[in-house]
Order: structure tokens, then sequence, then C-alpha cells
């Protein structure tokens, strides 16, 4: 996919208590789209606990890794460069000398972030990556646990706590016993964790995406796309609580576990247990926008930080893959009047979801016609977007499957049926009718659509094509309407010319 050239790239240098992370992104953006992404897990937090120090081997390691990242980033032509270092760096004696080795090296200044910072930014990514976030934003790394109340894009109540996995290991001896009390004994700190009843819990963290990833395969989840990924609270406080049963040696045959995870996973779980135990949220969902994405997110304007990121992404795509973008914007009212009265009407964010598909609608255009229709369902349906969850995303591939494939062809998307409702998925079916309706006489090219307008008349579901669009009628035309119409239970009419009409058959 080609990049966007008048996009400036920026890279985040993230120098955590496990990982030291480079993300180069294309942008500055509402939707960012990674160039390069590059982790090293140097457990600069291990030891913190017992020693108050950085390791050595871990502060040679971390350097190595900036060296590489520097040269990586002059390599790439980066110009803005934002690095930032979290717990263990905080927290640490020999933090400060650090630090300024890491500056040298990497040539900008590093800000060495608070706690409530920490959960402020790791929050500002939730509000970026999840639509309408609302509940507490938990960010679980190697040295701290942050949390963050998070409400119709405000952020509330804060805390910061020791429980990260390299530090809780530390703390406890590798006990998990004791790891419990200590777990325990932290969160009873927090007088506010009643606020989360009943809303949803925002997990960020390389430990608990490796725990929702076990999950997924456990229950052969549809979607390999963790972002959004929801759990209800009763399944995840079962799921938790067998794995901080679990000793790393007993996770050593889990393929979906990395070696460098196992040891941490038992006490993320356990983490994650008694949170749930305590907040009793009504579901954990997956955040893979933290503080990397709320950093991002702080560098832009107010117009570019109020789009719909979900929005922002398919207009992206559509610009990259489509053949017309002002085309799939026309698509987007055409159907409008599809869903007024007296046909289906929608919800705002029904109405969302159709816009979006609107943008999505002929990004397969340039593949070979036999494989459109199951390229454009993968693309879409585990693309790299946000702001939509999984039963929407579901929708999203499955409307341009049909647009592709036709309205009865489902056994490649079968999969994806399961994660939608009867009412979406029949949804899904108009609106991909509709799409092989309205490009067949648009042939995806601008000025169309907007002057070959679609309603109801009673019964009949009536398409105007006036001239000088009257040649653009024709058999597939009239047999694609009639798909469209008998979906929405109307008679299909073909109005062709200033006065003549045509029948579809």
């Amino acid at each position: 996919m080609a990049r966007r050239n008048e996009l400036s790239p920026v890279a985040v240098v993230d120098i955590g208590s496990n990982s030291v992370r480079l993300v180069v992104y294309e942008g500055a953006t509402r939707a960012p789209t990674p160039l390069f992404n590059e982790k090293v897990l140097c457990g600069l937090g291990r030891s913190l606990a017992t020693t108050g120090r950085l390791g050595a081997d871990a502060v040679a390691r971390a350097l190595r890794a900036l060296r590489r990242f520097r040269a990586l980033i002059d390599q790439m032509g980066v110009t803005r460069v934002e690095a930032i270092a979290t717990a263990a760096a905080r927290e640490a004696k020999n933090g400060p000398e650090f630090i300024a080795q890491a500056e040298r090296i990497i040539e900008v200044p590093i800000r060495v972030l608070s706690g409530t910072k920490e959960a402020e930014l790791a929050a500002v990514g939730v509000i970026a990556g999840i639509h309408d976030a609302d509940g507490f934003v938990g960010d679980l790394g190697g040295g701290s646990l942050e949390l963050i109340d998070v409400r119709k894009g405000k952020l509330g109540d804060a805390a910061t706590l020791p429980l990260g996995g390299l530090r809780l290991i530390d703390a406890s001896g590798g006990n998990l016993r004791r790891a419990r009390e200590i777990v325990d004994a932290e969160l009873a700190k927090v007088d506010w964790l009643d606020k989360g009843k009943d809303r949803d819990f925002y997990a960020i963290g390389g430990t608990w995406r490796a725990l929702a990833r076990l999950h997924m395969t456990q229950t052969n989840y549809p979607l390999n796309v963790m972002h959004n990924y929801r759990i209800e609270a009763a399944e995840a406080l079962k799921f938790a609580s067998l794995l901080d049963q679990q000793s790393p040696s007993s996770l050593a045959g889990i393929r979906d576990i990395s070696g460098a995870r196992r040891e941490t996973i038992p006490y993320g779980s356990l983490v994650l247990e008694r949170l749930l135990r305590q907040v009793k949220p009504r579901a954990v969902v997956i955040s893979v926008f933290g503080i990397r994405e709320g950093l991002l997110c702080t560098m832009l304007g107010e117009e570019e930080r109020r789009k719909d990121p979900l929005l922002a992404a398919c207009d992206d795509l559509a610009r990259r893959r489509s053949r017309s973008i002002d085309s799939a914007y026309e698509l987007c009212f055409w159907t409008d009047a599809l869903f007024r009265a007296p046909g289906p009407t929608e919800t705002p964010e029904q109405r969302r979801l159709r816009h979006a598909a609107c943008l999505l609608s002929d990004i397969g255009w340039h593949a070979h016609p036999d494989y459109r229709g199951i390229q454009s369902l993968n693309l879409v349906a585990h693309g790299n977007f946000v702001g939509v969850d999984h039963p929407g995303r579901a929708f999203l591939a499955l409307t341009v499957y049909y647009r592709n494939e036709g309205t009865l062809k489902d056994e490649l998307s079968q999969s994806l049926i399961e994660l939608v409702d009867k009412d979406m998925l029949k949804r899904a079916r108009i609106l991909g009718a509709a799409f092989r309706a309205a490009h067949m006489v648009s042939a995806s090219m601008p000025g169309v659509l907007t002057n070959t307008p679609i309603g109801y008349e009673g019964n009949r579901l009536v398409w105007t094509l006036p001239e000088p669009y009257s040649n653009l009628e024709g058999e597939r035309v009239d047999r694609r309407f009639k798909v469209l119409a008998d979906l929405l239970e109307r008679d299909a009419e073909i109005r062709v010319g200033p006065s003549f009409q045509l029948a579809a058959s």
C-alpha cells in the first residue's frame, strides 16, 4: 500500500521497565499507521524492588537498542522524535545516570513521566482508539500498574501502583502467594475502584495482550485482531484465575505465549484477577492503543483530534486503494435515502458504520475478479482499524465481501457471520447489494450518484436515471437493483430519461 507523501514521519522511543521500543508512525494523524515497530525486552525494572537500581546488564542492552534505534531514525529520515521513560527510570537510584547516557545516544531529550502522566497518556490513547470509551483504563508494564477513570472523553481519578510483572516477581521472590498479598495490599490503597462497576475495563500492556491471545486460541475466535477484543467479566475472571496458578514451566509448551512473556503471565493474570474482583466491571476490553498513541494524539491540532478514528482510517484506506474518494463519499449520501422511513431506519452508530462501509466499498477493485471478495474481506477484517468493535469490524468486512461476491455467497465469510446478529447481517446484505448496483452505474467515478437519486414511493424502490445518465441502464443494472429491492421488501422500478419508465426485471 502506497505511503502518503504529504505526511512527515514521527518516531516515539518508549523506554519501559520491561521493553525498550521504537515506533515510527507515517505521520501525526487521527488514525496513525506504523511504518516501523521494534521492541527489545531489556528488563530494566527486573531488580528494582530489591536493589532500587537498574541492573548493569539491562542498562547495557537498553543502550545498545537505543543506538540501533537512532541509526534507524536517521536511515528513515525522521525529523520529529519523541522519547519517554516510565517507572524503572523514574524510580531507580541510577535512573538519572541512565537517562543521561540514553539522551546522548538518542540525541533528543527524554521525558521521564510521572505515574500520573503515564496514566493520563494511556487514557488519551484509549480514547483515541476506542469509540465512546467509558470505564477504567489499566496499563500494566514491567514496573507499575497505572489506573485511570475515563468517562465521556474526560479523565478522572488516577493511581499508579508498584504492580508491574517484573517488580512483582522481584518483590515476591517468585512466590505467587506472596505476590497476591502484595497486590491486595496495593489495591486496598485505592478508594475509588467501586466506580468501575458494570463498566468496561480497558487493558493495556504486553502481558495482558498475551493473555488475550491465549484466550482467543482457546475459544477458536474467528478474528486475529487484538484491539477491542472483548471478554465478558465472568469469563475473564475464570480465565485469569486459571492462569495465575500456572508456573512459567507449565506454560512452556503453549505456542501462543512467547518465551519472554512466560514468566510474567502468571503475575499479570494475578493482577487482573484481583482487579476484577475489586472493580466488578462488565467486560475486559483489550486496547493496543496506549501511552505512545496517547502521546501522538497530543501532537494533533484540535480539528484533527475531533475526527472519528474509524472514519479517518477508512478515508485513508479509500484514498490509497479506491478509484475515487469523491465517489465513495457520494455513496454515503446516496445510501442515506435507503435508511430513512419508510425503509429501515438506523441508530447513529449504524449510520457511522454504514458510512465507513461506503468508504471501503471499492478498495478491492485492483485485485483479480476471482479473489476480490475474499481479499477485501481479509483486508477489512484484519486491517489496522481502530474506533470499531469486533462485531462492527465483521459487519464492514461482510459488506465489502457481499459487494464483490453477491449477497448469497457465504462460505468464505461464515466465521465472521458468527460475530454479528441477524439485524447486522441483513444490513450488511442490503449494503452489499446497494454497492453492487451503485458501482454498476457510476463505475466508481464521481458525479454520477448525486444525479441519480434513489428513494421510496409507496411499495416501490425507485431509482431515477435522468438524462444524460439514461443510457447507463442495462440488464445487469436491472438484476442488481432488483436484488436490492427484494432485500428491502419492495418492488423495483428504474425510471429512465425525462418521462420513460422501465420496471426492473
